[in-house]
């Protein structure tokens, strides 16, 4: 049985490498967010707007209690989603959990070219103020992220960062 939780900020690729990897191993790929959406059938933008960040903060943790106990699955979480409730100890007690972690100045160059409405935390930034947010966020959300069972660096090369999480897979 293998249940693997995927942790890190927005843009570190989390969706990107649990996807390829999941299929490496024949087992199944969950995305946390695409599992609100289509129970919600809103984007999370949508959500957001809709109820605010307290309220989606509550979907997103029952959400994560729906999903935690499946079985030979890789899901990718939200950029926040170990940082509320008692999500990180579920996602540990449930599962190997793994943190993609780059530094604030890598996650800014990311996601500068990527910001759109899909992100709502960061979609009206501009450059200067995306580096300070993220920056600052980062700081306050690693506490959460360094509970993971395991820490890939997420700089490398494709073939780097997946070999390095295979090696960590049960």
């Amino acid at each position: 049985m293998t249940r693997i939780f995927l942790v890190g900020y927005m843009g570190s690729g989390k969706s990107f490498f649990g996807k390829r990897i999941a299929e490496h191993l024949g087992i199944g790929f969950l995305d946390l967010d695409t599992v609100i959406e289509s129970k919600y059938r809103q984007s999370i933008s949508d959500i957001f707007a809709q109820f605010g960040e307290t309220q989606f903060r509550e979907i997103e943790h029952k959400a994560l209690l729906e999903i935690a106990e499946f079985e030979d699955v890789i899901i990718a979480t939200g950029g926040g989603t170990p940082c509320f409730f008692d999500n990180m100890q579920i996602m540990n007690s449930c599962g190997v959990t793994i943190y993609f972690r780059l530094t604030a100045e890598q996650l800014s160059l990311r996601l500068a070219k990527t910001k759109s409405t899909k992100r709502p935390l960061i979609a009206h930034k501009t450059d200067a103020e995306l580096q300070q947010y993220i920056a600052s966020t980062l700081a306050e959300r690693e506490t959460f992220y360094l509970q993971a069972t395991h820490i890939v660096d997420a700089d490398g090369s494709n073939v780097q960062i997946i070999k390095a999480i295979s090696e960590i897979i049960p």
